[in-house]
């Protein structure tokens, strides 16, 4: 069973398993957060246009369409 990041429950930890996207701006600008395959995340809460996460220690929001990409 396929998870997004999108549908995940906030304060558990999660691992990625993949990031679903072609786009390779979008793909760079993600690893570059330290957000890929193996690395453990976050949902600290969720809003309307996205989510707030932690990875490694940092907070980042995320819009919805980059949440929708993370499979965790």
């Amino acid at each position: 069973m396929i998870v997004k990041l999108i549908d995940a429950i906030e304060g558990q930890e999660y691992v990625i398993q993949d990031i679903e996207t072609d786009d390779e701006e979008l793909d760079a600008f993600l690893f570059s957060l330290g957000c890929y395959s193996g690395e453990t995340i976050t949902v600290v809460s969720h809003i309307k246009s996205g989510c707030v996460v932690s990875i490694k220690d940092a907070r980042y929001t995320i819009d919805n369409q980059l949440a929708d990409a993370i499979v965790i």
